[in-house]
């Protein structure tokens, strides 16, 4: 089954910025969409107003058969659990291979639409979404040789945090003893989210990683009551990312919608804007 076409908001003026953002377990692009731009910022206005030259593109994920709720849903891949997201995680590997690698195709087109501009691209997403675009931006080491613009995440999670904090644990435990014989942790961070779910492909690419896109600017926000996913899970991941050098802005709040699984009306998108409005002043 192929991947759905994204769901496309053109800009209306000339392009200059492209936003790629995916869907929550049980969305879809549109959908997605349409709950986005329904939010406004303090200034009376949604995201794509306050952007009117950036194209924004919402991919569809395919549906996936559900192990834990034992019917097919549309998915990144399949999360067993979201109270403790490392059981039966063998069950994300299939799902999050082929999202990250469908991602990473949009990736690189929407770079070609702007002429290999690719400080003018930014990824992100909510929820499962979230953690797909994640993965996305560590297995892209091997393909682009560039920072994104940015990275906007919110009420989402890291797939594999728990390995990756013991990895890098385990890298300054070894940079202690012997500094010479130790990869930069980037680099070993980036080989194991692409061991992990390319294997034996990936190896024979470990030579090729470039870390550069892991300078990205990364924005994550999270809501204390979400009762979907703890925040306890998005703490997590900004702090793995700050444990591996990437610059990362993370920010909670409290009284979303959708029982805290959402962005704060309108603070939180005054953040988000502000955010992009920062990272696109430097391009």
């Amino acid at each position: 089954m192929e991947f759905p076409e994204p769901h496309i908001h053109l800009p209306r003026g000339p392009h200059t910025h492209t936003v790629i953002l995916l869907h929550g377990r049980g969305s879809n692009g549109p959908e997605f969409a349409e709950e986005l731009f329904s939010s406004i910022t303090s200034k009376g206005h949604n995201l794509a107003s306050c952007l009117p030259n950036w194209r924004w593109v919402f991919p569809t994920a395919r549906n996936c058969w559900s192990d834990r709720f034992q019917e097919e849903l549309c998915a990144w891949f399949d999360a067993y659990s979201l109270d403790d997201i490392h059981e039966r995680q063998e069950l994300q590997t299939a799902g999050l291979r082929e999202s990250v690698t469908h991602i990473l195709g949009i990736l690189h087109h929407e770079i070609g639409i702007l002429d290999g501009k690719t400080d003018h691209i930014y990824l992100g997403g909510i929820s499962q979404g979230m953690a797909t675009a994640l993965w996305t931006l560590f297995c892209a080491t091997n393909q682009i040789h560039q920072p994104l613009g940015g990275f906007v995440g919110f009420c989402g999670w890291l797939p594999f945090a728990r390995q990756v904090e013991e990895l890098v644990q385990s890298s300054q435990e070894s940079r202690a003893i012997d500094a010479l014989s130790e990869q930069p942790i980037q680099r070993s961070v980036a080989s194991f989210f692409l061991n992990t779910i390319f294997g034996s492909e990936a190896s024979q690419t470990k030579e090729t990683i470039d870390t550069l896109i892991l300078s990205t600017p990364v924005f994550l926000s999270h809501g204390t009551d979400d009762d979907w996913v703890s925040v306890d899970l998005g703490r997590q991941a900004a702090r793995v990312l700050q444990h591996i050098k990437i610059p990362v802005q993370w920010h909670e709040f409290t009284g979303a919608e959708g029982d805290g699984h959402w962005v704060k009306e309108p603070e939180g998108f005054d953040q988000i804007l502000h955010f992009l409005e920062a990272c696109s002043s430097h391009t």
